[in-house]
């Protein structure tokens, strides 16, 4: 099973919210998934973004593969750095 961590759009028509969450690769966008991991609501300024990082850290060591934007979004709140550390013990 292909585990992705993705975004779920929560939110109504013209107002984006969205949750971060782990999931299997195919399952629809908004339906199943694992588990919950976070939140990332772009309509503030600044954006809002709230993530577990032991549970995304955990997830990702165990192979599952973070969606173009949650992988940006990781950058930006040092979540990819702490993976690089825990892998290769930097």
């Amino acid at each position: 099973m292909a585990v992705k961590i993705r975004l779920k759009r929560i939110g109504s028509k013209k107002r984006p919210y969205y949750r971060l969450v782990v999931a299997d690769s195919r399952a629809p966008r908004d339906g199943r998934f694992i588990e919950e991991i976070g939140t990332y609501n772009p309509l503030k300024d600044p954006v809002e973004v709230s993530i577990d990082n032991e549970k995304a850290l955990k997830w990702m060591l165990d192979g599952a593969k973070p969606s173009d934007t949650v992988r940006n979004l990781f950058s930006r709140e040092g979540l990819m750095e702490k993976l690089h550390n825990a892998k290769y013990g930097k």
